[in-house]
Parts: C-alpha cells; structure tokens; sequence
C-alpha cells in the first residue's frame, strides 16, 4: 500500500496551469478545510495485471486535524484507523493489530489527511491537469458534470521510509460540488487501486472514541517499526 497522495502546486500561474484548473483545486481544499467532520459510504477495488482483483466495501469517517477511521464491512470485517499519531490495521479474525507512527506508515491513505482538513493539495503535489475519462487506459466515463484530475505527487521518484512507493499518478474525480466521488491511484508494475465514495455527510456529530483504538482483550499488537528493525 501506498503514501503519497492528491493534485497541484504552489506556483500556479507562473507554470500556466489553466485557471480552470486552479479554481478547482481551491474548491476542493476549500470544502475539506472547512469541513469538521465527514462520513462517507465507500467500495474499494484493487487489481494488478495478473488479473488478481479484490473487491471490498465499508463505511469511512474523517475528523479535524487529520483523523480517519475505515471500516470494512464487506466481504470480511477489517478496521484501518488514523489518530491523529498513529495509523492502526486490525483485522478481528486474525486477532492481530498492526501499528504504525503516521510519517512511517506505508499506507497510502496517510495522505487522505486532505480530507481530514489537515493538508492543502499544494502539500502534496506538484503538477495537476484535466483529462478525459480515458486516462491511464480507463474507460470508465465520467458522471455528467463531473471533472476528472490527474496528479503527479510531489514526491514522484522518491521510496518512503516503511519501504512504499509513490505512486506515478492519482486520478480524482469531483462532481460540480467538489466533492471527491472517484480516486484511483495507479502503481508501478499496473497495479490500480479504485475508490468510490458515496452519501457524504458534513459536519455530523461523531462520537470520539471513533478515533480512537482500544485493542480487545486476546489482541496482539505488532509495532511495525519494531519488526522493520528487526527484519533489517
């Protein structure tokens, strides 16, 4: 899984990036920065070129500064977990909990911190464009009205710290309200990771203890650094 994450830069008007393009950024960091909280229904699709594809889908919750919780309920249930410091997995059935220091996780939703109103898209990247529905080989087409972005991460050529790469490219797609309805983050080798997003809700009452990970009794805790150390 990945880190890096989302589109555009500092320096805007001075690469020529349309004014459209512009616009829509600042409509999209606007809407999450000002946004408390934020529920979503989402499906999450990942696929590779050896024709592997894994279909799952849940319910994700984001709360200010950068605090996101994924909840999988289908096919099995699974929980990724970002408090605020750390980045937690736990899958019930294996009785295991994974954890990770935020700047060390490998995960590529760190970065969705954007929605959790702690990030500007210009954090994040360094080159947006609008593209047609069939970029990066999709034929998926567009919802009419919708908008199609491609974002080249900042940090492109780089490898993070758990051992992840960045991805190449990250397509969003936002309807006329700049809300985030499509993200598919293409990865080296042709592996795609697609998520949808649905029904969002701003601005809820979400309970704290949301965000916050209590292992039940029986739970082992893996610290990912730990074994990374250990591995090394």
């Amino acid at each position: 899984m990945l880190r890096a994450f989302v589109c555009v830069f500092l320096l805007a008007t001075s690469v020529g990036i349309p004014p459209n393009v512009n616009a829509l950024r600042k409509s999209l960091e606007n809407r999450y920065r000002n946004a408390k909280t934020l529920k979503a229904a989402f499906f999450e699709q990942y696929s590779d070129r050896r024709g592997g594809i894994v279909a799952e889908s849940g319910t994700v919750y984001f709360s200010r500064p950068g605090r996101m919780r994924w909840e999988y309920q289908s096919p099995t249930d699974k929980l990724f977990l970002v408090d605020g410091t750390n980045a937690w997995f736990y899958v019930p059935a294996d009785h295991t909990a994974s954890r990770a220091k935020m700047k060390e996780s490998s995960d590529w939703r760190t970065p969705l911190a954007l929605l959790a109103g702690k990030a500007d898209l210009s954090e994040l990247c360094q080159r947006l464009d609008l593209v047609d529905a069939r970029a990066g080989g999709r034929e998926t087409p567009l919802t009419p009205g919708d908008a199609l972005l491609r974002c080249i991460p900042r940090d492109h050529s780089s490898a993070n710290s758990a051992g992840g790469v960045t991805p190449p490219y990250v397509l969003l797609e936002a309807d006329p309200q700049a809300r985030l309805v499509r993200v598919i983050i293409q990865q080296p080798g042709d592996v795609e990771t697609e998520f949808r997003f649905g029904n969002w809700e701003e601005n809820i009452v979400i309970p704290e203890a949301k965000f916050h990970f209590a292992p039940p009794p029986g739970v082992a805790i893996v610290d990912e650094e730990s074994l990374a150390n250990e591995i090394h």
